[in-house]
């Protein structure tokens, strides 16, 4: 005997959201939310991608051909709650004429703040003094040598990727008066303009920055962009942030050149494996300032973030285009 007809689509999503993003998407449909922090078993995902209408996921979902062949063809849209979208195969998506959405925008602020944070963070060396003082060891007042760190105010900043995100850096870089290069596979004449900022190549922005920050995707050409070569170009006074994602540096080469001291220090939001090992050796040197990819972490952010991927979802099973389409390929497909 046939099942009855359904009379409200499914939506599947990986992780709590914010209580607005939620209720605004059980008004409107039927909704399953994984309630553990550690993502879905991937056999479960590719249970559920049978029976719903909407995937909202992670970057740490791994939604790869397997997971989106095993899709029945009520799947409509999957929804990333993110900029990045590494973690989908975009191609096998469009293959089946499903919509994949992002998040871009709303977060640029947000992991524009924290990068500068974290570079000013390691640059004054702030977290390894807290563990100083917490752990007991302060024990003269105040001392001529004590963490010395290097000033910002002024030095040079080399931004590799300026999109949305490095454009902002480039901003309040400005703010402290700071000379602006960067990188880019396209150059951006309004913001030079606008800030002075210098474009310049790859290798003339590692010898002459005191501060690189990178903002590029993770795509083949920059996997391990920043490597031992790369490395050893740099001052040795010069502290790399690196708030894209982890695979864009090769770990264990950045390990040897802090370990042996070509270049000063480290921070990092993003790494190769996430959640890294706490065995990785990065982590056990006092010139690494390490945090748990948490860029975009602001109440306000995070909640937008959850809003428009809701909103993605929406106008994709109210039979509209999502906002931000990022297979843009697939209107071809689905005769839109």
């Amino acid at each position: 005997m046939r099942s009855p007809p359904r009379t409200r689509k499914k939506v599947f999503v990986t992780t709590r959201l914010p209580e607005e993003a939620l209720n605004l998407l059980k008004s409107k449909f039927e909704v399953e939310v994984w309630p553990e922090e550690t993502p879905p078993p991937r056999s479960l995902l590719i249970e559920k991608v049978k029976e719903i209408d909407g995937l909202c996921c992670l970057l740490t979902d791994k939604i790869d051909e397997e997971v989106i062949e095993a899709a029945g063809e009520n799947l409509k849209v999957i929804s990333q709650v993110a900029v990045g979208y590494d973690n989908i195969d975009v191609e096998a998506a469009t293959r089946k004429g499903i919509y994949v959405t992002n998040t871009p925008g709303v977060l640029t602020d947000t992991t524009a703040d924290f990068a500068f944070a974290l570079l000013m963070a390691t640059a004054r060396r702030i977290p390894e003094a807290d563990r100083y003082v917490r752990g007991g060891k302060w024990k003269i007042p105040w001392g001529l040598m004590m963490f010395l760190g290097q000033d910002v105010w002024g030095k040079t900043i080399g931004i590799i990727g300026l999109g949305r995100i490095g454009s902002a850096v480039a901003r309040r870089a400005k703010g402290m008066n700071m000379r602006v290069l960067y990188y880019d596979i396209r150059r951006n004449e309004k913001l030079e303009r606008e800030l002075g900022a210098e474009y310049v190549d790859l290798e003339t922005l590692l010898r002459k920055s005191d501060f690189v920050t990178i903002h590029v995707p993770l795509l083949p050409s920059t996997y391990h962009l920043i490597n031992e070569e790369r490395l050893r170009l740099m001052k040795p006074n010069a502290v790399l942030i690196n708030t894209s994602r982890g695979p864009v540096v090769d770990e264990k080469a950045l390990y040897k050149a802090l370990k042996e001291g070509w270049i000063w220090a480290a921070g990092l939001d993003v790494w190769t494996e996430e959640p890294t090992d706490p065995k990785n050796p990065l982590l056990k040197l006092d010139n690494v300032v390490a945090t748990p990819h948490i860029a975009s972490a602001s109440i306000e952010t995070r909640t937008k973030m959850a809003l428009l991927a809701v909103e993605n979802i929406i106008a994709a099973l109210e039979g509209r285009v999502p906002p931000n389409l990022v297979n843009k390929e697939v209107l071809e497909k689905r005769g839109g």
